[in-house]
């Protein structure tokens, strides 16, 4: 269990907490201004070397930047094999990059104390399964040094908030299926009262309800002005969720920033049109789609030109509404390769 490895390493090098500093007016006012950056990464880049004489190089990671500003929520998209779960590893320290730099909570990987305020959902946890969901919870407590009376009230509240109840906790873990397998991980992700939460697929194995629950659950983090990092295949609930996103393609981060940035606002026409043939919209919408005689696609000219046109034309308009572009949209035209000419 690396990530439990890591957790009890960090825990022990944590050392006495600094002391108590005055601080000015004036920078008080300066820090609740300036957003503080809970994750930076400069050009991180992971090289492995394969092949009998291992003198092939395979880049799963190429110089990835990116900036998380603390509360905020990030979600990472990206096929099987982008390069996801290699990030992940590199942030939380389980892995070495071989190039690049990247700060958590403002201090550099390799610095151990900052592990103390992390938590750790992995894709797949592992837990020891002859142990009951108590005494998982309470062995994490104990590795983050969480007082015993804290540690006493703190279980609890975390059953309840992802959905387990006491009489399951109380069961061995090869007892568990894997949706209550991943609530147990869930909550001891959560044990430490983390300030940054990174969370590998945190829907898989959860059946409909349980993703709502995950959804709200991630909302509420946020509420409580913790910061998010997690990796996910649904992107109906990224888009729910997220205040920022960034589709990794074959090891390259090809785009990240806001919804607003990524999408745009609602300031695109998507036109429906009745036509027997799809050559005269062909100027006028594109991504145009169509079966039958109607054709669907987005205005990329005046809309007031657009309706003279079809009027001139004798082509019946079914419909034009502002939309925006969808993230599955997005994530498609990204991750899909592009017919060559």
């Amino acid at each position: 269990m690396l990530y439990i490895l890591a957790k009890l390493g960090n825990a022990r090098a944590v050392g006495c907490p600094p002391r108590a500093m005055h601080t000015s007016p004036i920078l008080k006012e300066i820090q609740a201004i300036t957003p503080q950056v809970a994750i930076q990464a400069n050009n991180l880049s992971k090289e492995f070397r394969t092949g009998f004489w291992l003198n092939q190089r395979v880049y799963s990671l190429k110089d990835c930047s990116l900036r998380v500003e603390e509360g905020q929520t990030f979600g990472l998209l990206g096929p099987n094999g982008a390069g996801k779960t290699t990030l992940l590893k590199i942030l939380l320290g389980i892995i070495r990059p071989s190039g690049g730099e990247a700060y958590i909570l403002g201090k550099p990987l390799s610095d151990q104390t900052v592990k103390q305020h992390i938590g750790y959902l992995p894709e797949n946890p592992y837990f020891y399964d002859y142990l009951t969901g108590f005494e998982i919870l309470t062995l994490m407590a104990r590795i983050f040094e969480v007082p015993a009376e804290v540690t006493r009230t703190r279980i609890p509240q975390l059953l309840e908030i992802v959905g387990l109840t006491e009489e399951a906790a109380r069961k061995p873990l090869r007892k568990y299926s894997k949706g209550m397998l991943q609530r147990i991980g869930l909550a001891q992700a959560l044990i430490n009262d983390p300030s940054l939460v990174f969370l590998d697929e945190p829907m898989s194995g959860l059946d409909p309800t349980g993703r709502y629950q995950m959804r709200e659950l991630i909302l509420s983090l946020k509420a409580q002005g913790k910061t998010v990092f997690f990796n996910s295949h649904i992107l109906s609930d990224v888009e729910l969720v997220c205040d920022q996103v960034g589709i990794l393609v074959k090891g390259e981060l090809v785009c990240c920033g806001t919804l607003e940035q990524l999408l745009g606002t609602s300031s695109q026409y998507v036109a429906q049109v009745q036509s027997s043939s799809p050559e005269p919209l062909t100027n006028w919408l594109r991504e145009l789609r169509g079966e039958g005689e109607q054709w669907t696609g987005i205005l990329q000219k005046d809309p007031a030109q657009f309706i003279a046109y079809l009027e001139s034309q004798k082509i019946r308009l079914l419909s034009l509404n502002l939309e925006r572009k969808s993230l599955e949209r997005l994530f498609l035209e990204k991750v899909q390769p592009r017919p060559e000419a």
